[in-house]
């Protein structure tokens, strides 16, 4: 295995996270560079409020619901674990593919707990493929004890990433 190549992107609320990470997956296809993973569906600054979670898979697509309907009234989490799982797949997928970097959206609460996409993100690394993903700085704790600081902290600001990218992972990993 290589030298984990891990880029976390702390962030609060009202940083744009999902389009610094669209954006940096586009800018990789651009260039030529295959790019698995998954990002928000629609990354509207207010959209895990306003609307239905979902996730496109960088590599098919494909949109996959992460969001149960617990009724009007209700006060808990709304991620749908059958839809948690069904991304995890995509992911999984993409990774097989041999890609040169691997983007995940969130180190959320399930991953904070073990579980939601915690598997697939050690996978990437255990690959020694480039992974990129968003830390919500109130998960940042959990986050450095997942990663037990094989990570790269960076601001969400696409030019730190794309510094990082051209400083750490320009070249394809080594597997």
């Amino acid at each position: 295995m290589s030298e984990p190549r891990i880029a976390a992107i702390v962030y609060d609320r009202t940083d744009p996270v999902d389009t610094v990470l669209a954006g940096f997956a586009e800018r990789l296809a651009a260039h030529g560079r295959r790019v698995a993973g998954l990002v928000d569906a629609d990354p509207a600054p207010d959209a895990c409020i306003t609307r239905e979670m979902a996730l496109r898979d960088l590599s098919t697509g494909a949109v996959t619901s992460i969001c149960q309907d617990l009724g009007a009234n209700a006060r808990g989490c709304r991620i749908d674990p059958r839809g948690l799982a069904e991304a995890g797949a995509l992911l999984r997928a993409g990774l097989a593919a041999r890609p040169d970097c691997v983007i995940v959206n969130k180190f959320g609460k399930m991953e904070a707990d073990g579980l939601g996409l915690a598997d697939e993100i050690g996978h990437c690394v255990a690959e020694g493929v480039p992974l990129v993903i968003g830390v919500p700085r109130r998960f940042l704790d959990a986050w450095n004890a997942f990663a037990g600081g094989l990570d790269t902290p960076l601001a969400c600001d696409a030019a730190a990433l794309d510094a990082w990218w051209t400083d750490t992972a320009a070249e394809p990993a080594g597997r």
